[in-house]
């Protein structure tokens, strides 16, 4: 699509009446509600699922590289918001053992055969949290503020050309479009500064739907350990930092700055409208939920069509959900009437350094669910700001952050105690969906390990570069040194290795 054939998409996307849009959202949240209440929604059994985001790189170089939309397309993968990046969903399976092993062989499965196609072009593909080398000539600061104006409408110049991403950049919805950050400044006129970050988003659908606010209320109190396990984004681009000491940039280093990101490129930088991107709150009813996605502020009305998926006739309110960012969130659909499943996406993680790491936090995430449920876990009363101050606790300090977990004994901080309750109800929760204890460890394991350990992907790449640091290389070249060092450490271990493995 030419820029001008974009900008004119952009501006026929603007055109919509956001009033008719949001009263036919406000009507098919209606018809929603009435299709929960029938048990539309509801599953015979817990279902999982997966996302997994990647950017490219130069074979050669390890420097970001633009892949084509035809090569993306040959590998079966779909584009995201950047030139770079590229995504792959699992399909839904069962929680038991079979479908777990499931979800692992299709991410094998279909990673292999792209990893051998784009190494004929000179190109790998990376599962990270944040990307630090820019393109071959070019500055991270310029690959992610370039865009150019077509006819009146703000183009970005390395994003896909999904009108979406691109009519952000032209509502008069007061997005940041910055990055904010310790020693960190940027300020960009589209979406793009995104484009830095790749995440997992582990999937739960829920057997009962009226039942998701109670899953939900556990998946944000457990929000907070499960990101301080995955923490793997504490360093920027180097030309994105300001000019302080590297000293001051490794004191103020946070061990998970993907959150920051997301948070600071869409939201108001003040108060002028409500946040988009943050750490949401408890629903009452599922009825709530539904209610929550339809009052959120929706940055592009544009004009649906209805095809013939059963959820068309809930298009606007899936077109709304689409803008819906929050770190946990509740979500309705089904291709048809017989897959229309109620489900809770788990937004926080970053990408992981394996396959194996990733599915861990699938197992662990859905084993939680499972149990802390089941057993009527007394976590459910730590309050919810407690539970959103263990949120970016985590966010900044990883498996070093001060969190709060309540026992049944009463709350504790300790850590050993803390993960030792998560792992024991992850494995329980696994057990009660037929796994045998062996085979329910065997997918802790990785996540143990670390806590074992006190190390994370984030604080092994901290540690790299302040290492470095010490031995006087300069920080840009420790940061790209820490990137090469990553990336040859995946490709022995991306399929069927996992990152404790590194440590050895």
């Amino acid at each position: 699509m030419s820029a001008s054939e974009l900008a004119a998409a952009v501006r026929e996307s603007l055109a919509v009446d956001a009033e008719e849009f949001q009263a036919q959202a406000v009507e098919e949240a209606e018809r929603l509600k009435a299709e929960v209440r029938d048990g539309t929604f509801d599953n015979s059994e817990t279902i999982v699922g997966l996302e997994l985001e990647l950017y490219a790189v130069d074979d050669r170089t390890d420097a970001l590289q633009r892949v084509s939309r035809p090569l993306l397309e040959r590998i079966g993968f779909e584009k995201e918001l950047g030139l770079h990046n590229a995504e792959m969903q699992t399909s839904p399976q069962p929680l038991n053992s079979y479908g777990l092993a499931a979800q692992e062989q299709e991410l094998q499965a279909n990673l292999v055969p792209a990893q051998e196609r784009t190494r004929a072009d000179d190109i790998q593909l990376v599962s990270d949290g944040m990307w630090t080398v820019p393109p071959n000539g070019e500055t991270a600061r310029s690959y992610l503020c370039d865009s150019v104006e077509a006819d009146g409408v703000r183009i970005g110049t390395n994003m896909s050309d999904s009108v979406r991403y691109h009519a952000m950049a032209n509502t008069d919805y007061p997005s940041g479009l910055r990055l904010d950050a310790p020693n960190v400044t940027l300020d960009a006129e589209t979406v793009m500064p995104e484009s830095l970050i790749t995440s997992i988003q582990p999937h739960v659908q829920v057997p009962h739907a009226p039942d998701l606010p109670e899953y939900f209320r556990y998946a944000l109190r457990i929000a907070g350990p499960l990101l301080a396990l995955g923490v793997n984004s504490p360093f920027f681009p180097p030309d994105l930092y300001d000019d302080v000491p590297d000293a001051t940039i490794l004191d103020d280093a946070w061990m998970e700055h993907r959150i920051s990101v997301f948070e600071s490129v869409l939201n108001a930088v003040d108060d002028s409208a409500p946040k988009k991107v943050c750490f949401p709150p408890d629903f009452e009813t599922v009825e709530d939920a539904i209610d929550a996605i339809v009052a959120d502020e929706t940055i592009v009305p544009m004009e649906v069509s209805r095809g013939e998926r059963f959820d068309d006739q809930f298009a606007h309110v899936r077109h709304k959900h689409g803008s819906y960012w929050r770190w946990v969130r509740p979500v309705f659909d089904g291709a048809t009437r017989s897959q229309a499943n109620a489900r809770i996406e788990f937004r926080p993680l970053p990408a992981q350094p394996t396959i194996r790491d990733s599915v861990a936090f699938q197992a662990v995430f859905a084993g939680l669910l499972e149990s802390l449920i089941r057993r009527e876990h007394p976590v459910r009363t730590l309050e919810w700001e407690r539970a959103e101050q263990n949120f970016y606790n985590a966010m900044r300090d990883g498996l070093d952050a001060e969190l709060v977990w309540i026992t049944g004994a009463g709350e504790t901080s300790d850590i050993e105690e803390i993960y030792g309750e998560l792992f024991e109800h992850a494995r329980d929760g696994l057990e009660l969906q037929g796994l045998s204890t062996e085979a329910a460890r065997q997918y802790i394991r990785p996540l143990r390990e670390r806590v074992d350990r006190r190390i994370t992907p984030a604080r092994w790449k901290f540690g790299y570069v302040r290492r470095r640091v010490q031995e006087g290389v300069p920080l840009a070249e420790a940061i790209w040194g820490m990137q090469a060092q990553y990336i040859r450490k995946q490709e022995e271990t991306l399929i069927e290795g996992e990152f404790t493995e590194w440590l050895s």
